[in-house]
């Protein structure tokens, strides 16, 4: 039996799915992260069946969505984007600790996911963190700065005024850098990882995450079953079945 426990880890909102036999066992954990303006329930078949095949899943709470809302409008949640972006990354570092410090995860097999602005936080964290063994990445993109830099370009088109000023936003960018997948794909060291994408995406473009798979396929010459990507040419900004099911045969063989 699949158990979901809703629960504080390190302060952090998020609910807990793993076989009741393996509650208080060691076991190889996956952290799914949610989607910008969404929440972590949105995700729990994605965490139903990863614990069917013996994982233990943790789905945190992003800031400022869900139980941690703080009432903000459109524009000022797209304006917080980014820090959520980061702030993600350092948090899935400290679930990752007081799990391990509960005795509940074995350190050497780690995984993370996410969809949409969970695949961005996916891709950033490995830039970060060697103790990922395997990541799948579902409607994300590892171009952190240039992605940032357009969406400021966007909303300047609609004239929309921004609440920082151009040296804060060059900060912003010098920021990002530091998670930004794309000038370090070396950090990858030949991890598995596992894209999925919708051909049609028009939040999330599919075309520069593509052109990111296909740069980095030298870096797994000799391991490529370690890298796979699913287009899929129907697909607009939301994860098939086929992807989801995708996934879980990707962490069953990588994790």
């Amino acid at each position: 039996m699949v158990i979901v426990e809703k629960r504080k880890i390190a302060d952090i909102p998020a609910l807990h799915i793993v076989k009741n036999h393996l509650k208080d066992e060691i076991a190889p954990l996956i952290l799914f992260v949610h989607g910008f303006g969404s929440a972590k329930e949105h995700n729990l078949h994605y965490a139903y069946l990863y614990a069917e095949e013996g994982f233990r899943v943790v789905l945190p709470e992003a800031d400022y969505h869900g139980e941690r809302e703080k009432d903000l409008d459109e524009l000022e949640m797209d304006f917080k984007f980014w820090d959520i972006v980061v702030n993600e990354i350092k948090e899935i570092q400290v679930i990752k600790d007081e799990l391990i410090g509960e005795g509940l995860v074995d350190k050497t097999r780690i995984g993370i996911a996410g969809t949409s602005m969970g695949g961005i936080v996916t891709l950033g964290a490995l830039t970060q963190y060697p103790w990922i063994k395997t990541a799948v990445s579902l409607m994300g993109s590892p171009y952190y700065e240039e992605f940032c830099r357009g969406q400021i370009e966007e909303l300047k088109r609609h004239d929309i005024e921004l609440p920082f000023s151009e040296a804060e936003l060059e900060e912003k960018y010098a920021e990002l850098r530091k998670y930004d997948l794309s000038i370090q794909p070396e950090t990858l060291n030949g991890r598995p990882l596992f894209f999925w994408h919708g051909e049609k995406d028009k939040m999330v473009p599919f075309k520069y995450t593509h052109e990111f798979y296909q740069e980095i396929k030298p870096l797994y010459k000799g391991k490529e079953e370690n890298l796979s990507f699913i287009a899929d040419t129907r697909a607009d900004h939301k994860v098939t079945r086929e992807g989801l099911l995708a996934s879980v045969e990707w962490f069953k063989k990588h994790l």
